[in-house]
């Protein structure tokens, strides 16, 4: 079973193309990255499920045509019309999304433990705000909501496997947060 903590979105089906099945979508990452995954994920009636993509060719800069296994006609895709495209976070990273921690989407480190440079625990990095210029991690810190810069510049080290990001922290931010 997929979890939604195993996903990224990276974009939205939008109609069907033709009658054979193929479908328009509009997405966030380059036609090689996503040629690269090894499915689509959406959301059906609750469950995510997984879809193997048969072939890709690119419409326009954000849009891409799609043909999806086991998907032959207008009728057949309609149930993916206005879903949201996931990938699986261990097939993803990208190299030129702005604001990233070494390639990987900002909203990749949700549920990550966010620690500062001295190892102490500040706390789980909630949801990734990118409504304004510069983005923003939103942390649960024992139950309160704390915002901490998300760049580069102060992202010490991450580890993929513990889910564990250190970032080297201004001081007083937290106490601006309190």
């Amino acid at each position: 079973m997929i979890l939604r903590d195993e996903l990224i979105a990276i974009g939205r089906y939008n109609k069907p193309h033709g009658v054979a099945g193929e479908i328009s979508a509009t997405i966030d990452v380059d036609i090689d990255t996503l040629k690269e995954l090894s499915c689509l994920v959406s959301d059906i009636d609750g469950i995510f499920v997984p879809f193997f993509v048969n072939s890709c060719r690119p419409k326009s800069q954000e849009t891409v045509l799609l043909t999806i296994d086991g998907i032959s006609s207008e009728k057949e895709v309609t149930r993916l019309v206005n879903r949201d495209i996931y990938a699986l976070k261990r097939d993803y990273r990208q190299e030129s999304i702005d604001n990233d921690a070494d390639g990987y989407p900002l909203d990749y480190f949700i549920g990550f433990e966010l620690q500062d440079a001295d190892g102490n625990r500040v706390g789980e990095i909630t949801d990734v705000d990118e409504q304004t210029e510069n983005a923003i991690f939103i942390v649960d810190r024992d139950g309160d909501e704390i915002m901490v810069p998300a760049t580069d510049d102060l992202i010490v080290e991450f580890d993929l496997d513990k889910k564990v990001m250190v970032m080297d922290l201004p001081q007083g931010l937290l106490d601006l947060n309190g």
